[in-house]
């Protein structure tokens, strides 16, 4: 006995229900209270969609019952009977989650429709042709999404039947050929499933809304809204109304419209529109569609009607609305209305015109636009030069239309599954098809670009690039896609799979050439730094960049960084290469360097008195002279770049074996010599720095001899570093700028840890300030990135001035993961499986490794009030992250240069989220 309320009619709904009558149905019953023309129907909500999977894939207890009493409802109301030969009534069944899916779940047209109905709705329609259409349609759709079939069977036939009666549409087959697809439809189900589609409308309607509940966990879904980080316990809800035929005449068709351009922004009423056509030939990208203003001329009064009511939908949601109608016999009917995706550039162009139109306020803009979408305003461009050289020498290949904005160069692929496979190689990838369909989403995901040579700028393809910030060109029709033989041909020019192409989602072209592109700079986007500084105005949290050179703060600047939260030394060592082998000569002539150093306290290492010393300490000094040089040169760079803004300098962390010979080749080298004979003097030099290097080898480095550990063993090593850092500092207090290096002390466990570097750096630091005859700003802290550190945090806050949570290296060792091996091996498993809800490394685990930072925080402001806090792994780009920092407490969040107007954005949300 069915007790839940598992079913509303559209006069009970309205668009507040997403939740339980999925977007779609909220919406269409949100559109029949404005009461705009939408056909009579009703809502299965998402708890009978989850209800469903508990009673292991059957309709819950009463539910059928259900849903026979309200087609009874909906045959009284549109006079019409389901599964009539004489006065039919088809209708179609929808999916619709809360969370909008474009296309990645099923939907059933047509359905109700068999031979006997089919002449009815001919007789009724006054035409057989469009009612054999309807019945083709519905043949080939249920066999697809109820039984399995591939759709290519189908597509094959209807190719036959075209040829055969010389058409090159759909819709200029007449009854007789489509009696004859309609034929070897059945032909084909029988063939391939062993069994025929339903004659009984009802049983086509049963199976139905099971296939729809089960297409919520279709592959194409799972891995929608495992991109996406949709939950997967939301549940579709199916929505069930009477059918409108777009195919019936030339006054009928179906379309798309958009309120605003969703490539631009632009207020401009934004879609296209297919004679003679249902919904699924438009999405799909079947044919190539006419711009919406085809209508206005054929139809000016439905063309009329249209943009009234796309007025009104954008006024009464006060967003961009994406809408999908169908004209019946110059009848006018909406079937779908919904926030519409777009590219990062018109989510900021349209909230910031609506803010501007007076529909929302700036709160409401800062909370539309996705954080994560602001890194689309920042995808690659041709570099100019280059554009016009490919022109010039005839690279030009073809061009469609522009879908979805940003350039790319990468190898041409085919299919899906081969995008996926070459892109897990490393090698990046454009997708090309003649159309895309919603099974390709793992591909077109995988991609760097998308190429169709159908549909238009509505279709599949041009929809889900645009959500995904990727480059996209549709409907090229100059192009033939030989997908079988796995080449693309254009004025003349063949590219096998493997070619490269370089494509322009703005213009629509493609070159048979490999283009450099560009990257722009925030400020030239007017927009958006008119909504980061809203953003600005809005957060709490500071927003600091990583940075490891000049260039890279200079980046971090021109993105609103507010200092540098984290500059790593070790990675000024690796860059150029050159400096690589003083760092390897200091490294391996460590140890000895340093037992001398202690046998002589009172002898400082000097030109002078290194005269005596052995051949390996001679060689560590002078390389660590040449280090300190050019350690200087970098930090009064960078420094003198970021001007009075704090700059955090980690002192050298990176696990010793990333700059040490490698032990392989050394070994392999000796061998060699030995082979050939090499004398003991020639063999000697190699054979000790193979021994050297052994003695260093580590069974895991990256739990080894690395951070403060290295720094106590070889103290010798960060207080050039210190000396490095204050020189540099004390050189541009003394032109006048005023500036502030923070100093920290990376991968501190305990007290004692701190204690000692404290003790042994700071004399350092005095003693370069007293010999520059100037006083510098300057902090000593550390970086918290070991559970003992978080657990202990009172303690060490005694000696630090800050904590800069590694939220990196913190998840590795909460989770015992060692992220190198985990995200190659066994993380990507966990992700499909839902063992984790996150990839951990790019979301903060706010539940395990999140309370430990909550515990360190709270210690370490006991023992130090108003102790500076951030973190700066890569979690600091993340929107969710920043959201869990702004609630903990933290000062601020550091992340790569190009992520910090989405961390602004997101330090902004999370601050009116808890207003």
């Amino acid at each position: 006995m069915q007790t839940k309320k598992f079913i509303y009619r559209f006069s009970e709904g309205n668009a507040d229900m997403r939740d339980l009558l999925g977007g779609k149905g909220a919406n269409l019953c949100e559109m029949a209270r404005l009461a705009l023309p939408v056909p009579s129907g009703f809502v299965i909500t998402t708890e009978a969609c989850l209800e469903y999977y508990v009673q292991g894939n059957q309709l819950p207890g009463g539910l059928w019952e259900d849903i026979q009493e309200h087609m009874h409802e909906l045959e009284s109301t549109m006079g019409r009977k389901f599964g009539s030969s004489e006065n039919p009534l088809l209708v179609s069944v929808r999916s619709g989650a809360k969370v909008s899916m474009p296309g990645m779940m099923d939907t059933i047209l047509n359905l109700g429709i068999n031979d006997a109905v089919a002449e009815g709705l001919g007789r009724q329609m006054g035409d057989r042709r469009p009612a054999l259409d309807a019945h083709r349609r519905f043949l080939q759709i249920f066999a697809q999404v109820v039984m399995g079939m591939d759709s290519s069977t189908f597509e094959h036939i209807l190719e036959g039947h075209k040829k055969e009666a010389s058409v090159e549409l759909d819709h200029q087959l007449g009854p007789e050929h489509l009696l004859g697809v309609i034929a070897d439809y059945k032909t084909a189900v029988i063939e391939t499933t062993g069994a025929p589609a339903p004659e009984d409308p009802w049983e086509q309607l049963r199976q139905a809304v099971k296939a729809v509940f089960e297409s919520w966990n279709n592959p194409r879904a799972i891995s929608y809204r495992d991109h996406y980080r949709i939950p997967h316990d939301l549940g579709t809800a199916v929505t069930i109304m009477a059918m409108v035929f777009g195919n019936v005449s030339d006054d009928s068709g179906t379309g798309v419209l958009f309120t605003r351009n969703p490539s631009n922004g632009e207020k401009e009423v934004y879609g296209e529109y297919l004679p003679n056509a249902q919904g699924e030939d438009v999405v799909a990208g079947l044919r190539n569609p006419l711009p919406i203003s085809s209508l206005a001329r054929s139809q000016p009064q439905v063309h009329r009607q249209l943009t009234d009511t796309a007025k009104e939908l954008e006024r009464h949601y006060r967003d961009v609305q994406d809408m999908e109608f169908t004209v019946e016999r110059g009848r006018l009917f909406m079937l779908q209305t919904r926030s519409a995706k777009r590219t990062g550039h018109a989510a900021v162009k349209t909230a910031i015109d609506m803010v501007e139109e007076g529909l929302i306020a700036t709160e409401e803009a800062l909370k539309r636009v996705d954080a994560e979408e602001l890194t689309q305003l920042f995808v690659p461009r041709f570099d100019e030069k280059a554009l016009e050289m490919a022109m010039t020498s005839g690279a030009r290949l073809a061009q469609g239309f522009g879908a979805s904005p940003g350039a790319a160069t990468a190898k041409v692929v085919f299919d899906a599954t081969n995008a996926v496979e070459w892109a897990n190689r490393g090698e990046p990838v454009i997708l090309v098809r003649p159309e895309t369909n919603p099974d390709d989403i793992h591909g077109i995901i995988a991609s760097v670009g998308v190429v169709t040579s159908r549909g238009g700028v509505t279709s599949h393809a041009a929809v889900v690039t645009r959500g995904l910030g990727k480059p996209c060109i549709v409907g090229c029709e100059e192009l033939v896609v030989d997908v079988a033989g796995r080449t693309l041909t254009a004025n003349g020019r063949t590219i096998a799979e493997g070619g490269e192409i370089s494509i322009d989602g703005a213009t629509g072209e493609i070159f048979a050439d490999a283009i450099p592109t560009v990257q722009p700079d925030l400020e030239e986007l007017e927009d958006a730094q008119t909504l980061l500084s809203w953003a600005d105005d809005a957060r709490r949290l500071g927003v600091m960049a990583n940075a490891d050179t000049p260039a890279d703060a200079q980046q971090a600047l021109s993105m609103g960084a507010e200092g540098i939260g984290l500059c790593r030394t070790e990675h000024m060592f690796f860059n150029p290469p050159e400096r690589i082998p003083a760092v390897q000569k200091v490294l391996v002539n460590a140890p000895e360097a340093e037992r001398w150093a202690q046998e002589h306290p009172n002898l400082a290492p000097s030109s002078s008195n290194l005269e005596q010393a052995p051949a390996r300490v001679r060689e560590f000094y002078q390389a660590l002279d040449q280090l300190r040089t050019l350690q200087t040169e970098d930090f009064t760079g960078i420094l003198r770049v970021m001007g009075e803004r704090p700059v955090i300098i980690r002192l050298l962390d990176a696990p010793l074996h990333e700059f040490l010979p490698r032990h392989d080749e050394l070994f392999r080298r000796v061998i060699e010599l030995e082979t050939k004979g090499a004398s003991q003097e020639e063999l000697r030099p190699h054979q000790e720095i193979l021994r050297l290097v052994e003695s260093l080898r580590e069974a895991n480095p990256m739990l080894g001899h690395r951070g403060c550990r290295l720094g106590l063993s070889y103290p010798t090593i960060y207080e050039m570093q210190v000396e490095a850092i204050i020189t540099a500092a004390a050189t541009l207090v003394k032109e006048g700028l005023s500036v502030h290096p923070e100093i920290m002390i990376p991968l501190t466990s305990h007290v004692n840890e701190m204690r000692r570097m404290r003790q042994r750096l700071v004399p350092v630091a005095d003693r370069v300030q007293q010999q520059m005859d100037t006083k510098v700003s300057y902090k000593f802290g550390t970086m918290i990135e070991l559970p003992r550190a978080c657990l202990t945090a009172g303690e060490i806050a005694q000696e630090a001035d800050f904590f800069s949570f590694g939220t990196n290296d913190l998840t590795q060792t909460t989770y015992g993961f060692s992220r190198d091996d985990a995200e190659g091996k066994f993380l990507r498993y966990y992700m499909q499986e839902a063992i984790l809800p996150e990839d951990p490394f790019k979301t903060l685990d706010a539940e395990g490794m999140g309370i430990l930072i909550r515990m360190a925080v709270e210690q370490g402001r006991r023992t130090r009030p108003g102790i500076e806090m951030g973190i700066c792994g890569e979690h600091g780009g993340d929107p969710a992250s920043v959201a869990f920092c702004h609630q903990v407490g933290l000062d601020y969040v550091s992340c790569s240069p190009f992520r910090v107007p989405v961390a602004r954005l997101a330090a902004a949300q999370a601050a009116l989220s808890e207003s």
